[in-house]
């Protein structure tokens, strides 16, 4: 009998410990077609082709911006690049527009002339902890952002593990820059209570 009281408490306070684990909203899905939550700015095209969102140019920049700020969130989606494209995600933008000095720019370009600022790293914060080839084929890049602490993998791959105050919310924006084509897919945020 003493046994079966020690397994039913045992029980119970598994029970009790999963329920006050933290707890996360159900994910949002962002840059949705014909959706009014986002705007673009600049020289790229934006346009969608079964689902995916696809930036190209000859030259210049561009980017497309959610119109919503976020603080604390994970931040999951897929992406292509070519070998011409410049491209990245910039989160927590202190204004609406794009810079790796007023956002965290998570960078999408493995032919990056300075390889410390290359795919996986966040440009002028920190160099990638791993390098990961991504031209040319589907990737996928998680970005959790909980106060000071940024993560980053890439293709399950951690590149980023940094405790940074400089940004503390602000717009989520995606880049085409340069030349070439990026193809983005399946963004989804789940915010962190």
């Amino acid at each position: 009998m003493k046994k079966v009281v020690t397994f039913i408490s045992i029980f119970f306070l598994v029970v009790l410990v999963s329920s006050c684990a933290e707890k996360t909203a159900p994910p949002e899905v962002l840059f949705q077609k014909e959706s009014k939550d986002w705007f673009s700015e600049g020289h790229a095209e934006w346009k969608y082709v079964k689902n995916e969102l696809i930036g190209s140019l000859d030259s210049g920049s561009g980017f497309v911006m959610t119109n919503k700020s976020y603080s604390n969130f994970v931040l999951e989606l897929e992406f292509k690049p070519d070998s011409a494209i410049n491209s990245g995600i910039f989160i927590r933008c202190k204004e609406n527009v794009i810079s790796n000095t007023d956002c965290y720019e998570i960078n999408i370009w493995d032919l990056h002339p300075n390889q410390d600022n290359r795919t996986g790293s966040v440009v002028t914060r920190s160099k990638p902890l791993e390098k990961v080839e991504t031209l040319d084929k589907w990737n996928s890049y998680k970005i959790r952002n909980d106060k000071d602490h940024l993560q980053v993998w890439v293709n399950d791959i951690m590149t980023i593990d940094i405790k940074n105050k400089d940004l503390s919310d602000g717009p989520i924006g995606l880049q085409a820059a340069a030349s070439g084509k990026i193809l983005f897919r399946n963004v989804r945020l789940t915010p962190l209570e």
